[in-house]
């Protein structure tokens, strides 16, 4: 689906850029340039980010740390 009818981004670019690092609209604003001349698809992009960030972090293993015992 096209987020920002202005740049043509689709709502797979912004999910892209997140796997990529993007935290933020400001992100997607650099990178993709969505949001940066009428603005109305700011929302929806940041909804789309967020969404996006959110799937990726709960797909991410467990990571679990086990400390050493300390012995005398």
């Amino acid at each position: 689906m096209i987020v920002c009818v202005c740049r043509r981004v689709s709502d797979r670019q912004i999910r892209e850029a997140a796997a990529e690092g993007a935290v933020s609209l400001e992100c997607l604003q650099f990178e993709l340039g969505v949001a940066t001349q009428c603005g109305r698809c700011a929302d929806c992009a940041s909804r789309i980010l967020c969404d996006a960030r959110s799937s990726s972090a709960s797909n991410m293993p467990m990571v679990r740390m086990h400390v050493a015992e300390q012995g005398a």
